[in-house]
């Protein structure tokens, strides 16, 4: 039991690290869940990377990180609104178009900058180890406002995962909760990068959520077996990184993959056993 607990016990840097993955498991849990429930993965994945040049371009001014994330992703939501408004194309080509341009400004930013290049590494994969308090105050503070700005909208929320002509009806503005939704997302991954990386982001955001969706039927349900699932992860994924000196956060998205998939053929199997009776 020592090799579970004592990476724990004698290192504080391993208790921030699993504090700030619990805090970026809770907030992941809430927004994740409308995330699977409405498929807004391809908009969840293109704001995940398209912090990229909001990261770089705060890095090269002398800005905090977490400012260019932001500007990054507001970027994204206004331009998707901005093409769709002005063209013809789908939401899903405007997302696509400003994914990979985003993408691309990021990497040449990057490479061009020689002051960039011990920080690409950050930028992408986080720095779980190196969390320290201040951060933690951030991740707590953001879960905190998810949580409570999804409560506040949980009615139109879930309306607006299933049909969303019925949330007008409910008389409840569509088009502003599904960008109040994006809004969430986009927090959520601005705040939550800095500790798993704007690559693997994504991988907390939506894989715990997929485990909800497979055990759960009520939206709160699945929330917390999004939470769980993401606490677990990150625990087991800190002690595979302290152990074998892998990557902290890689690790920790890979053990919520991998538990997704689990989790996955467990129900498949469970449902196949079911019928069969």
């Amino acid at each position: 039991m020592g090799s579970l607990i004592d990476p724990f016990l004698d290192n504080e840097f391993m208790v921030r690290a699993l504090i700030a993955g619990v805090l970026v498991s809770l907030a992941c849990a809430v927004i994740g869940t409308y995330v699977v429930l409405r498929g807004m993965a391809f908009i969840g994945d293109a704001l995940a990377h398209g912090v990229l040049p909001g990261v770089a371009l705060a890095l090269l001014v002398g800005l905090p990180t977490l400012l260019g994330a932001a500007l990054g992703a507001g970027v994204m939501i206004g331009g998707v609104g901005l093409v769709t408004k002005r063209s013809r194309l789908s939401s899903d080509s405007a997302i696509g178009l400003l994914f990979i341009g985003l993408l691309a400004l990021g990497v040449v930013m990057v490479s061009s900058s020689d002051s960039l290049g011990t920080s690409l590494e950050a930028i992408l994969f986080g720095e779980f180890l190196g969390v320290d308090d201040a951060d933690l105050v951030i991740q707590a503070i953001a879960a905190a406002v998810v949580g409570l700005v999804a409560l506040w909208s949980a009615r139109p929320f879930l309306l607006l995962c299933f049909d969303r002509d019925q949330a007008k009806v409910m008389g409840f503005r569509a088009d502003a909760y599904h960008r109040l939704m994006l809004v969430l997302v986009a927090g959520t991954i601005v705040v939550s990068f800095q500790t798993v990386g704007s690559l693997l982001v994504f991988g907390m955001l939506l894989a715990p959520a997929g485990v909800g969706a497979l055990v759960a039927r009520r939206v709160g349900v699945m929330m917390l077996w999004a939470a769980l699932t993401g606490s677990l992860a990150t625990y087991v994924g800190l002690l595979l990184s302290y152990h074998y000196a892998w990557a902290a956060g890689a690790s920790v998205v890979l053990v919520a993959v991998a538990m997704f998939f689990v989790v996955l053929l467990v129900t498949s199997f469970r449902s196949r056993v079911g019928a069969h009776a």
